[in-house]
């Protein structure tokens, strides 16, 4: 059964940076593609990045060329850098597997990222 454990959220000022991490166990990590979704307060939940098994990237156009995601295969591992984070990304962040196969996804508890001065 696949378990995801998101790390990394916190208080951060506006301009800052920011690394959040997913840790993905109980399946094969290269079988699934991974993403990044996040849910501010008052508003649905909404995707920020994906990236394949294959490493093909895409994120929404609301943090791209600010936010990056990569994935390490050794570590099990999916991680999001954040750059010059602003307000409106204050969000609970949300990691998400998606089996490339079955379809089946499953989501983690989620971390808050709060960017306030």
């Amino acid at each position: 059964q696949v378990q995801l454990r998101e790390s990394g959220g916190g208080l951060v000022q506006p301009g800052g940076s920011r690394r959040l991490s997913c840790a993905f166990s109980g399946s094969i990590f290269t079988a699934y593609a991974m993403g990044w979704y996040r849910r501010a307060p008052g508003k649905q939940r909404e995707l920020v990045a994906t990236i394949t098994s294959g490493a093909v990237t895409n994120y929404a156009s609301s943090v791209k060329g600010r936010f990056t995601i990569s994935r390490d295969n050794a570590k099990n591992t999916v991680y999001l850098q954040m750059n010059s984070l602003k307000p409106e990304d204050t969000a609970v962040y949300y990691c998400n597997s998606d089996n490339e196969f079955t379809r089946e996804v499953v989501w983690g508890q989620g971390t808050q990222v709060t960017v306030s001065s």
